[in-house]
């Protein structure tokens, strides 16, 4: 099997930008009419409304155990914190890692490891920059509580950024998803938290670039310890 060059450029793209790129096309024949560089604006923008919400295929590991990163993106927070109180995964820390989506990354959300949803719960917020700790906290939100095959629990969270105003997802309480599927998408700019299983170490560093549901984050049968930082 080859791979095309047009293929590297060209990605499928998730439903929910069709209307938006839609939208931007609209506005940039307008913009043709009224002058042709404002047009070439406009199709500038259309073209990244179009990358924006490209949903490109990923190969997921498939060893048991593996937990994989929920978003493209940089690791921009690793630290012990209590998880949102209505995930009702308790009082206790879990180990977090956040990962920030730039309005460049693919912002399809895929599911970090394999297991039944136990919560759905979303709550309003503010806006403040995704990357900013207090975002966790403060900003709206979506949270999910998940169950594997062999009762672990770990969350992860949907959490809207600076110019993310809609936070999309796809799941209910209940259903079971395999490692690395569709859960969502966050609009524009935003930011996962996943709250790691008790007893698990994080396998990747701040910094590291993230690919949703190709890059490990953490891996539950193993005893591997806690990376310390990036190799150059």
């Amino acid at each position: 099997m080859s791979v095309s060059m047009l293929s590297t450029f060209i990605k499928p793209m998730h439903r929910e930008g069709r209307k938006f790129v839609a939208i931007f096309a609209a506005i940039t024949v307008v913009l043709f009419l009224i002058w042709h560089v404002l047009g070439w604006i406009g199709l500038g923008l259309t073209i990244w409304c179009y990358y924006f919400f490209r949903d490109p295929v990923r190969v997921t590991p498939v060893r048991e155990g593996l937990m994989v990163s929920p978003a493209d993106g940089i690791v921009s927070l690793l630290e012990p914190a209590v998880p949102p109180v209505e995930l009702g995964l308790g009082d206790q820390p879990m180990m977090r890692i956040s990962v920030f989506m730039s309005v460049f990354n693919c912002h399809v959300n895929r599911l970090p490891l394999a297991g039944r949803i136990l919560t759905v719960a979303y709550r309003p917020g503010k806006f403040f920059n995704a990357s900013l700790d207090k975002a966790s906290s403060d900003n709206e939100r979506n949270g999910l509580a998940v169950e594997t095959a062999d009762g672990k629990r770990y969350g992860v969270v949907q959490i809207a950024g600076l110019v993310a105003r809609r936070i999309l997802c796809e799941v209910k309480p209940g259903q079971e998803l395999m490692t690395g599927e569709h859960f969502g998408l966050i609009r524009f700019g935003s930011r996962l938290d996943i709250y790691l299983p008790p007893g698990v170490s994080p396998l990747v560093v701040i910094g590291q670039t993230m690919i949703a549901g190709e890059t490990v984050l953490a891996d539950l049968t193993s005893d591997e310890p806690a990376r310390a930082g990036g190799v150059r």
